[in-house]
This record gives structure tokens, sequence and C-alpha cells, in this order.
């Protein structure tokens, strides 16, 4: 997952926005009476997103170049416009070169500009699931921007998961599936367990009064981001920016009080709350669009000696399964978003996806 991550991007690669062909053009859908998973509805949910490049039909009114890009926990859309991932993919003769490729970064649903808990509902807000995070996706799309068809759909972490779930939900709508960073599986084990240590840390702060606080609940959500930034680490970034104890101690200070300004505490339950029902493993049989799933093997949540992701991409009917390996390069789980390590993996599938 992105996992709030832009700071500890910040941090890791400094990365800059892109001055592409236009910083992308904002929008905002609003899809009417929705009614989520748990049976709650809400008279009007918000999708904020972000658009490059020109949508383009053939001559059967069919969207042949549309690439949909999904971020991670606590992330939004306007962060693959960084020099790292746009600076690699978006520009002139590039894999997604916005002059050929329609390109739509969704702020998802309890992030961003998007409807979400923090914006009045509080606790209230209804328990969204990744289910309904990729209804609202699949309404902008098709209600919002009358895409009736997907080239690629690309996730990191979070995002990676709902590319799973786009798999077998909407298995006809996508040439080509690319999701970064996760495992085609419920999240159990020390991935759960983080999870669950950072809301239970939230929840016990005394200021957070069951989600109606007047003051954020600073102890806990502090305690819930130095469990995020543990998460979404690695041993060799973490001991090159802090070779020394002072550095070291500055740097994860830095973190946590950065992301503690721009975190709230019911946003951030319910990013993790979300994930509660993921679980395509019984699905798989049912994801016909080709898939190129990529892990990288520092990555703290997915490392590679569970040994998941194997035995389950061997049931998907045209799938392929990179693990990169740990090098100076890789940022633990968040090599989801350095495509410098994985752009040519990338380009070797879109070669192989049919002409349109």
């Amino acid at each position: 997952m992105r996992v709030l991550a832009l700071a500890l991007l910040v941090l890791i690669a400094a990365p800059s926005v892109v001055p592409l062909s236009a910083q992308g053009k904002p929008g905002d859908y609003v899809a009417h009476n929705f009614r989520f998973s748990t049976g709650e509805t809400l008279p009007e949910v918000k999708i904020h997103y972000v658009t490059l490049g020109t949508l383009r039909r053939d001559a059967g009114g069919i969207s042949r170049n549309v690439v949909m890009i999904l971020h991670g926990t606590g992330g939004t859309g306007r962060a693959f416009l960084s020099r790292n991932f746009a600076g690699e993919l978006f520009g002139p003769g590039q894999m997604l070169d916005t002059s050929k490729f329609f390109i739509v970064l969704p702020d998802n649903l309890g992030h961003g500009g998007s409807s979400k808990p923090s914006d009045g509902l509080r606790m209230k807000f209804p328990q969204y699931t990744y289910d309904d995070m990729v209804a609202l996706q699949h309404r902008l799309l098709t209600d919002g921007l009358q895409v009736n068809h997907l080239r690629l759909v690309m996730g990191t972490s979070m995002g990676c998961m709902h590319a799973w779930v786009w798999g077998y939900a909407h298995p006809t709508f996508v040439d080509g599936l690319v999701p970064l960073a996760c495992a085609p599986t419920s999240l159990v084990g020390r991935n759960r367990i983080i999870r669950t240590m950072i809301a239970d840390n939230i929840k016990s702060d005394p200021e957070w009064k069951n989600g109606d606080y007047t003051s954020p609940p600073m102890l806990g959500l502090k305690a819930a981001i130095r469990a995020l930034y543990i998460m979404s680490s690695a041993p060799l970034v973490q001991h090159r920016l802090a070779p020394t104890r002072e550095a070291a101690d500055s740097l994860i200070r830095a973190y946590v009080e950065s992301s503690s300004k721009t975190t709230d505490a019911n946003n951030m339950l319910y990013y993790f709350d979300a994930s509660r029902t993921y679980d395509p493993s019984s699905h798989l049989d049912a994801v016909t669009t080709p898939v190129l799933a990529i892990n990288s093997a520092d990555d703290f949540v997915n490392p590679p000696e569970l040994h998941i992701v194997e035995p389950l991409i061997a049931k998907v009917k045209q799938a392929k399964f990179i693990l990169l390996p740990i090098t100076e390069q890789t940022r633990g789980h968040g090599t989801h978003s350095q495509p410098a390590i994985w752009g040519s993996y990338l380009k070797e599938f879109l070669a192989t996806l049919p002409e349109r």
C-alpha cells in the first residue's frame, strides 16, 4: 500500500511534479444514491480524479486507449504525476505516452478530494470495502467519463488489490492488469496484525472519543503512523538514510511529525478497515484478462518467504509473476512507484496485448 506514503517517498526519493503536457485535467464525478455492500446508502458520493491525454474510440465506438492507475492506501491520483512515475511512463515516446493514451487517476473513495469520513459524517460514514471502491471506479469510468473499455488497469498496493478485484468483477472490460505490490488473497498474518495495531492505537487514545474528537487524538495517531512507517519501508533504505543514531532518531521523528499534521484519524481507520473483505483467491479462475503481477523481495508486508503468490498466480489463465530482487534501487513496498526498476517488464507485457 502506498499507506500515506507521500511523506515517506519524499524522504526516500524526493520526487517532484513533472511538467507534462498538462499537470492533468481535474474533475469530480458524483454517484447518486449509491448503495454500499453493507447496505448503507449515501445520496451523493463524490469521486475526484485527474485525466491526461485524449479519449479515443475505434470505429465501433469502443474506447481503446484508456489506462486507469489506482493509488495505494492514504494516497491520491496526483501522486502518479511525480517525476519518478510520470517521468518514466507518460512522456513523449514512453510506454504510456499521453499523446496516445488517456490516463485516468482517481482519488479513491475515502481519499484525497473524494468523499470521506472527515467531510463531516466521521464514523457515521458508510463502512466501505474494496468492492465499493471498485464499483465507484467503474461508475466514474462508464457514467462519468463515458469509457466503455480499458486498455490497462495498473495499481499500487491497495490499488494493486483493486486491480485483482477488477479481474473477476469486470473480466471483459480490461485488456490487461498490472497489480504492483500485493497478493491475490486475504490479508492475514503480519499484514493484518499491523492493520490491527494501527486501528487499536487510534481507538485506544482517550481523545478519539469514538471518532467525535474536537482535537486530533495525537498520541494514538502518532503511534499508528510509526507502525505505518515500518510497514512501508525497507532495511537497506532505512540504513542508507539513517547511518547514525542521530540520523535515525531525526528521520522517524520528522516523518511522524509531518504525517500527523496531514492525516485524519477517522480517515485512517477507514483506509485500513476497507481491506477486511478482500480475498480474490476463490475467484482467480474467473480472471481471464492477462495479468502482470510484480512484487519486490524487500517488501515488508509481502515477503517472498511466505510463498503465497506463486501458487495463486498458477490458477490464473494468463498471468506472469515477477519478483524483483533486492538492490540499491528497490524501495521495499514503495518499489511499486518506481517504474525505472520494473518498466522493462511492463514494456514486454504491453507488447503481448492484442492490437486494437
